[in-house]
């Protein structure tokens, strides 16, 4: 019931989606003779529009989120590595049958990196279908085909193939891992998912050494200027709401150990 309920409220609150609906309801507002309504909703559309394709509010709100969790500096032993899922694309794998990766590839390089440079860790990864509109293909089953395509043994791999979501990466990550006390496990994911995925894994008990990576944003003044590619701005914003979100509905549930997990002491 919580997955659904997520998905739908999450399309609701887009910001294409909540300005295509103040736009609309302008339009009826003008249809239904109510100019000074219709115009107000009509303008407030198009201002919205500018303000999140045309300034750096999506850098600054995404930059906030991935900068919670600074890269850590690594021990020389480390347990396993568990990467969670979010950097394929199921529905062109599925109808495809080509392993697609999309922005959050990253996730894939950074694991293979480090379990390189870790030859002894566990590598987990941790994602299944989350489609609810169709039928659809795990991300697991994609991941084990390309880390097997580029050389990480079998042996190595393990896979996590029930979640739907991160708090469900966290639960049936930690029944495969069994961590145990004194073990060192670094958590690969996204920078500005991490946040929401540390405060799932301590609610999980799964105590984890947050290894941030997909940076979507720059350092310094260049957090100031938006991109000359306005559609990008856009999805700066979009991803930075659903993070918002997630976080506070995460606390409101009881799903993660705060509302904004910090780093711990």
């Amino acid at each position: 019931m919580f997955f659904l309920a997520s998905k739908i409220l999450w399309f609701l609150v887009q910001p294409i989606v909540i300005i295509l609906l103040i736009g609309t309801s302008g339009v009826l507002a003008l249809l239904m003779k109510m100019p000074r309504l219709g115009l107000g909703l009509v303008g407030t559309s198009f201002l919205v529009m500018a303000i999140v394709s045309l300034t750096p509010l999506g850098l600054l709100m995404l930059g906030v989120l991935e900068n919670r969790f600074p890269k850590p500096q690594l021990p020389e032993d480390v347990t396993g590595i568990v990467v969670l899922g979010g950097s394929f694309d199921t529905r062109i794998g599925r109808t495809r049958g080509e392993l697609e990766l999309n922005d959050a590839a990253d996730r894939i390089t950074t694991t293979l990196a480090l379990a390189r440079q870790f030859p002894n860790a566990r590598v987990i990864f941790s994602g299944g279908a989350a489609s609810i509109l169709e039928e659809d293909i795990t991300e697991s089953s994609m991941a084990q085909k390309l880390f097997d395509a580029l050389g990480l043994p079998a042996e190595r791999l393990e896979l996590e193939d029930r979640s739907r979501n991160t708090v469900e990466n966290a639960v049936f990550t930690r029944e495969i891992a069994q961590p145990k006390p004194g073990e060192t496990w670094l958590l690969v994911t996204s920078a500005a998912h991490m946040p929401r995925s540390v405060g799932c894994f301590r609610v999980a008990g799964f105590d984890v050494l947050p290894y941030p990576t997909d940076y979507q944003t720059p350092s310094g003044d260049a957090l100031l200027r938006p991109s000359a590619t306005t559609i990008r701005n856009v999805e700066k914003v979009h991803f930075a709401i659903r993070e918002y979100l997630g976080l506070a509905v995460y606390r409101l549930t009881g799903k993660t150990d705060a509302l904004f997990p910090a780093p711990s002491a």
